[in-house]
Parts: C-alpha cells; structure tokens; sequence
C-alpha cells in the first residue's frame, strides 16, 4: 500500500447506485483507483422515486464538478388541500425537486465507464492487516487497500460483517407512482402541478410534487408528477396481504409492481374517492402500476470493520419523510473520503469515519420516526406524544423533506 496521497491506492466499491457512485468519484479526485461492482446487469431505475434535492446535496454535486443547473423542477410553494377540494394552508419554501433516474444518470455519466462493472455481485469477503479481497459470483475476485459497501438496505457487506443489523418494519406503507403531465386534467394542473401538496386523511399523508420527464425533460409539457401516498398496515395482516401475490406467494420486503394483486390496487382507487379530495382521487385513478413501498427503519451500530466501510442505505435508512437519503448518502461519502485520503492506516480512518457519522445517522433516523409516527398502524405512549407534535397539519408541512434539523445546536 502507498503513502497517505492516495496514488496508487486501490478501492472497491460494491453497489452502483448514489452512494457508491459518490464515493467512487470522490475517491478518484483524492488520487485513488476505484473500481465499481454492481450485482444488477442492466441500468438501475429508481422505480419511480422522485428526490428532494437538498441544498448541501447540490453543493456536494457542485464540488464534484457537475453541472446543477438543470437537475430538477424549482418550486416556491407548499400547500394543504382539504377532502373537499379547497386549500387550508399555504407557505413559501424554495426548493428543487428531481427524479432518481436524473440524479443517477448524472453520476453514472460522470464516473469512467471501464471502471463500472454492472452485473457483477458479491459472494464473500476476506480481510487482512495488508489489504481486503471480494470474491464475486462469476467466480472471480479482486483485491484492493479498501472496500466500500454501497449496496442498500439489503446489503451483502453489512450481513457479511454485522448479520444481526435488519430492516424494521415501521407500521405504514407507501403507495409510489409517476404520473406524466400531460395526463392532467388543466384544472388540477393549474391548481397543484407547480406546487408540493398535501392532503392529510386521518392518519395517512398523501403528498404530490413535480420532477423531471423522461430523459431528464425540464419542458413544461414533458415533465412528470411524483405521488406518495403513506397509509398504516400492520405487519400481520395487512401488510402481509399486499405483499402476498395472486398465486399465493407472500414476498419479502417489496413485492414487484407487476405482481400487486388487481382486487388490492382497486381498494386503493376506491379508498381515494373515500379519503382524498377530488382532483387528488383522480391523479390516483391515474396509476397504472403503483408501487407499494413499505416502510423500514434501519441503523447499523457499527460503520466500519477493519478495512471495510459500509455508506449510504447500507449502513442507515430513516423514513422518507426526511427526504435525507441521497444528501445522506453524500455526506458520507465525503466524510468517509476525507478520513482516508490523509492517512496511511486505513482501519483507524475507517474508526474516524464511524465516530463522526454514527451520530448523524441517529440524528436523521430519529427525527423520520417523529415525522412519521402518527401514520403507524399501532403507537406507543410515547409515539402518540410525538404524533401529537409533528402530525398536526401545519408541521406535516412544515418539516417534510426539510433538513434544517441538522443544523440546529
């Protein structure tokens, strides 16, 4: 291994998506070689997940050298809307909303093509004082100073070195989809595309904003509407009854949209003629595949073990409210390429690392449960208090997808 300045030091990375992909690049501009290893073969897709892009993610995009100025849809505006269709509340609050494809294929362009091995998953790894080595499915390996785990809530690098870190369930789901702006009707256009909106049914959240179209397409016309919808399920009965398919299969974690049962996509369009107001209930007829997302708490107590670090939703996945993953995501990739790029002991770096982002971590998961425990199928005392604080209407606007927590005292 060579000295603290990074040439010649040799990185993998294991996941391509956000995470992965930010520190790779940030590696390389320390002086590392970095190589990329993601287990899917073909382009990743976001599945139709718009983004919050916060404002120290577009810096951190900014210092990478990438060019901002068209990654999403500025809006200025929040605002409630009532079951019966009119507006209770409104506010100010600037923001750019992107889709995930956009942000991904930013990264993805920006990192050496030959460098990013699509189709390659991990098997095992094996470490040593001098150096770490993944062996990989196809049969083949490689051996580098460090390696990074990126890849995910189900990450193959955390089981590998923490088995016991696992998903929890947080009693509500989402219901996900992209809906293309053309599709509007010009009445619920004028009235909510150009805005983020909320409509709060008793313990449910339904939440609607603009992202890019196809093909990262900025034109009026050709952009799209990312709807969420936050509903509770409790984990025995119905949670387990939308992830069970038509042939009987119960899938874990997700089930695939395509393999959503007909009879329940069909209690949701009939829910959101009952629950929502009338311009919201017809963008859900509008669905044609929703996605069914339900939601999980995780956080590793431990983010580095020996010469492997785990980043990203790998190592902390906090509820969505927050809308922190990606600028999450990024800010551990720079504290992660800052501890290693001075120093010549990779563990003690990787030690660094971990002490300064494990409270960060704690922080963003903590603060998502507040924000999302009045839509919990069941609640302790002490979600009901934070129920009580965070799921007045008001808040619910007020603190979505907001980060101004992280900089607070």
């Amino acid at each position: 291994m060579s000295g603290p300045s990074g040439r010649g030091r040799r990185a993998l990375i294991v996941g391509g998506s956000m995470s992965g992909l930010l520190t790779g690049l940030l590696l390389r501009r320390r002086g590392w070689d970095v190589e990329v290893c993601e287990r899917v073969a073909t382009a990743l897709s976001g599945r139709g997940a718009g983004i919050v892009a916060q404002d120290d993610l577009i810096a951190r995009l900014r210092g990478l050298g990438l060019d901002t100025r068209a990654l999403g849809v500025a809006i200025t505006t929040r605002q409630i809307v009532e079951p019966d269709g009119s507006v209770s509340d409104r506010m100010s609050r600037p923001q750019t909303l992107t889709a995930w494809e956009r942000l991904w294929r930013l990264l993805r362009d920006a990192f050496p093509a030959a460098h990013y091995h699509a189709g390659r998953g991990l098997a095992a790894v094996e470490q040593s004082d001098t150096g770490v080595v993944a062996r990989f499915l196809d049969g083949g390996s490689e051996a580098a100073d460090l390696l990074v785990g990126a890849d995910g809530i189900r990450s193959t690098v955390r089981y590998a070195c923490d088995p016991a870190v696992v998903p929890e369930y947080a009693g509500y789901v989402a219901w996900r989809s992209l809906l293309a702006e053309t599709d509007f009707p010009p009445a619920a256009h004028a009235a909510l595309f150009e805005r983020m909106t909320f409509c709060l049914p008793p313990g449910e959240q339904f939440l609607g904003y603009p992202v890019a179209g196809p093909d990262d397409d900025l034109r009026s016309g050709h952009r799209r509407y990312n709807i969420v919808w936050y509903r509770p399920a409790d984990e025995a009965g119905r949670l387990r009854d939308l992830l069970t398919d038509a042939t009987g299969t119960t899938h874990a974690i997700s089930i695939p949209p395509p393999l959503i049962r007909r009879t329940a996509i069909a209690e949701l369009m009939a829910d959101a003629r009952r629950l929502l107001a009338p311009q919201l209930a017809g963008l859900v007829a509008l669905m044609e595949e929703p996605i069914l997302q339900p939601i999980y708490d995780l956080e590793a107590k431990r983010l580095a073990f020996g010469r492997i670090a785990i980043v990203g939703d790998a190592a902390c996945v906090a509820r969505p409210h927050v809308a922190a993953g990606v600028a999450k995501a990024a800010d551990d990739a720079a504290a992660l390429v800052d501890a290693v790029a001075e120093s010549d002991d990779v563990p003690a770096a990787l030690r660094a690392f971990e002490a300064a982002r494990l409270p960060v971590n704690r922080r963003i998961v903590e603060r998502a449960r507040h924000l999302g425990a009045y839509l919990q199928a069941t609640q302790t005392a002490e979600e009901q208090a934070r129920s009580r604080e965070h799921g007045i209407p008001h808040a619910v606007m007020a603190e979505t997808a907001v980060l101004d927590f992280l900089h607070e005292a």
